[in-house]
């Protein structure tokens, strides 16, 4: 089984999502976008760009934890990681984004949110 994208509401209202591996592991989260077709185009943006290795900037956090961010194209950053606690857990993160991303199905909770009032 592949990994899932999943797509809520923030707090604000706004859409975003969270890419979960096969079991259940956090892998990307995304920023918010104000509208479901935004956030589901960032989606295709991963699978785009999930497979690119110059596509992962990895980072260290301002407590030295190791992270990712994914980037489009553009430079523009699609999804960042959690913080992992090591750089060779932050790559086993960056090899479970590349397995997971292009064949993860999208489950959608805003559309079943939005139907109760």
């Amino acid at each position: 089984m592949s990994g899932k994208f999943v797509i809520d509401r923030a707090r604000n209202g706004q859409f975003y999502f969270n890419l979960r591996a096969a079991n259940g592991e956090p892998i990307l989260k995304s920023e918010t976008y104000v509208t479901r077709a935004s956030a589901e185009h960032g989606i295709a943006s991963v699978k785009a760009n999930a497979l690119i290795d110059e596509r992962y900037e990895r980072k260290t956090d301002k407590s030295g934890a190791p992270y990712f961010n994914l980037k489009a194209g553009n430079h523009e950053i699609i999804g960042v990681s959690e913080a992992y606690s090591s750089a060779a857990a932050r790559d086993a993160g960056i090899d479970s984004l590349k397995k997971n991303a292009p064949d993860a199905v999208t489950q959608d909770n805003t559309k079943a949110a939005s139907t109760s009032h």
